[in-house]
């Protein structure tokens, strides 16, 4: 894993409500978008990696499910988020 303590908790403050906060779902697609980013360079790389390659799919589906989520529940959340991030949707 490439994200240690301090970076996971700077992610959580700067998407979260807090260093601690960890449970909201911005936070965790904010975490979920960084290490994707960082499994997509390892792929452009290892093409035949495929553990990652699923790993990568996977955890696309997870932030596609939060986002989703969000999007139902909380239409501003979700538009602030995808603004921060820069996703396409």
């Amino acid at each position: 894993m490439h994200l240690d303590t301090a970076q996971k908790q700077e992610i959580y403050k700067k998407f979260g409500a807090g260093a601690q906060d960890t449970g909201s779902p911005e936070s965790q697609i904010a975490q979920f978008t960084e290490r994707i980013s960082h499994l997509t360079a390892h792929l452009k790389k290892n093409r035949k990696d495929y553990s990652t390659q699923q790993a990568l799919i996977k955890m696309v589906g997870k932030r596609r499910d939060l986002l989703t989520y969000l999007q139902t529940n909380d239409i501003m959340r979700y538009r602030a988020i995808i603004e921060k991030l820069n996703l396409r949707k």
